[in-house]
């Protein structure tokens, strides 16, 4: 059960008091040596991360609830560099020629924390879950009609029509294995108690969650795979404040911190700190990008010329160079840099012309005023991602003036307030973004399909944009197994959408991971970063 105690702050002194003496010790002074010969066995790996709801990562998306919820959950695979399935909770599986069913046979003697076995039955319950209550769970098993349940051993996946991603849908960010015995009955499972104190699967045991403060995971003695983990224990120090958690990262505090914690002005710090290494490796399987969505209901938004206009008179070099401080990479399309499929050459460029956007304006006969102004919008900013938003949305006020479009920045209290409104598709303009996930149907299609679009369902193209030769490249490509086709359409795809500029793209939102390197060996650097398994992490002595 979720603890909790009096007063707060001095329970977190008295935790990290308590961390294995030479753990935090170690940190000072810092060594420069790295990597043993062989991984150490035990030790406290104490983590800066953000604040969250829950752990249960079969009902939530995202970073905040992923990196824990990837400790305390396996999956039937995990995705390789490459993008390949390998063996995690299935040691083996076929897929049928015709793509129409997949068998999986899982490891034996695998037992959920509280010593209960993992069966097929679990598995079947967990894509049900998956299914009915992930954002991304129509996406990935709609076309799923039964999940087979022959033995406990076995699981066979039947399907409507061939799924290419299936496997990298498996893997245990996306359809973590949960106990159907804990998280199953006739109660919403969205208010289930055991979200918050979660019995698991994975590497690491769930022991406490103090609210605010931190969640403690202690090590699976009994996990499946043979002398895992490494480490005895993980502390996740939660923090609101991008500033304390900069500091706990340098004062040796935290030995890790991953994702965008820290402000962008003070990344070339830390870089130079000879302590920490600072890496954008990984996070392939994510591919972060960042963009303004219109709202393409409202005219004259609906007109493509000023779409076109807008996506001119944004400057992404300034962007990503000035305003984050050279950390950003820009972005043109909806595929990030990383991903297998994205088509440089198929772009529709848009480069920053603001004589072009001005002669687009026109021939959209939006005619400036007596102040200068063809028209007004208002541009709503999430609480998300604050470095990469609020201030492309506080550079956008200004810019866009130059070619008569004024802006009303509003900026959202909460993450909710946001929500409400652009889910409601109450909105002109919004700053935004999304994953591209391990494959586009999994991370894309939800941007541009014409049926995506449900009031109260954010990230699925609220900006309700339609066109039905998007639609048909998408529906193939989520069929098609040959990977030679799919390139192509999907390359098909790059072009279409960036000439229709239903979004504009601005940034690619940079992921980092922050450790102590004389400490931290083998972080997790794999396509989901952080949000993968740490049971190979291990601490110098």
């Amino acid at each position: 059960m979720t603890k909790s105690r009096e007063p707060g702050t001095i329970r977190r002194r008295e935790l990290l008091a308590g961390v294995a003496a030479g753990t935090l010790a170690t940190l000072a002074p810092l060594r420069v040596s790295f990597a043993q010969e062989a991984p150490r066995r035990g030790g406290t790996l104490v983590v800066g991360h953000d604040s969250l709801r829950h752990l249960n990562s079969a009902i939530q998306t995202g970073n905040s609830t992923g990196v824990p919820a990837a400790q305390l959950f396996a999956g039937l695979v995990e995705i390789d560099g490459d993008f390949n399935a390998q063996p995690y909770l299935a040691d083996s599986w076929t897929i049928a020629d015709d793509g129409l069913s997949a068998t999986f046979h899982l490891v034996e003697g695998a037992t959920f924390h509280d010593g209960a076995p993992i069966t097929s039955e679990d598995v079947a319950f967990s894509i049900a879950t998956v299914k009915a209550n992930s954002p991304l769970g129509p996406t990935m098993y709609g076309s799923v009609t039964t999940v087979e349940t022959p033995d406990p051993q076995t699981v066979v996946i039947r399907m409507s029509h061939p799924v290419p991603f299936l496997l990298q849908a498996l893997a245990p960010a996306l359809t973590p294995i949960i106990p159907k015995h804990i998280f199953g009955g006739d109660g919403d499972i969205k208010v289930n108690p055991a979200n918050s104190a979660p019995v698991g699967s994975g590497p690491f045991k769930f022991v406490e969650w103090e609210k605010g403060q931190h969640i403690i995971l202690e090590r699976n003695e009994n996990f499946f795979r043979k002398d895992l983990p490494h480490l005895d224990r993980i502390i996740f120090l939660t923090f609101d404040d991008a500033t304390k958690r900069r500091l706990a990262i340098t004062n040796g505090t935290a030995h890790y911190t991953a994702f965008s914690g820290i402000k962008f002005a003070d990344i070339a710090k830390l870089q130079e700190d000879p302590g920490l290494v600072v890496t954008t490796e990984g996070y392939a399987a994510l591919g972060p990008t960042n963009f303004i969505e219109f709202n393409v209901r409202r005219p004259p938004l609906d007109d493509v010329r000023v779409r076109r206009a807008v996506a001119h008179a944004v400057d992404r070099e300034f962007i990503t160079q000035e305003l984050h401080h050279g950390v950003s990479t820009p972005l043109e399309g909806p595929f990030h840099h990383a991903n297998k499929y994205f088509a440089s050459d198929s772009l529709m460029r848009y480069d920053y012309d603001l004589d072009k956007a001005n002669a687009l304006l026109d021939e959209a006969g939006l005619a400036p005023d007596a102040d200068g102004i063809r028209a007004r919008f208002t541009l709503d900013v999430p609480t998300f991602h604050p470095d990469s938003m609020r201030t492309v949305a506080e550079y956008l006020r200004p810019q866009l003036r130059k070619i008569g479009i004024e802006i009303e920045v509003r900026i959202s209290p909460d993450y909710a307030t946001w929500g409400s409104r652009v889910g409601q598709w109450d909105f002109d303009i919004t700053m935004n973004g999304t994953w591209n996930n391990p494959d586009p149907v999994i991370g894309v299609n939800r941007s541009f399909l014409c049926d995506s679009p449900r009031k109260g369902v954010l990230f699925s193209n609220m900006g309700g944009y339609c066109n039905p030769a998007v639609d048909d490249l998408l529906n193939k490509a989520a069929t098609e197994l040959d990977e030679t086709e799919r390139h192509r359409l999907y390359a098909e795809l790059q072009a279409l959408v960036t000439a229709d500029v239903p979004l504009v793209w601005t940034n690619e939102e940079p992921y980092m991971t922050i450790y102590r390197g004389d400490a931290v060996q083998n972080p997790p650097l794999g396509i989901w970063g952080a949000m993968g398994p740490m049971d190979r992490v291990w601490l110098a002595e």
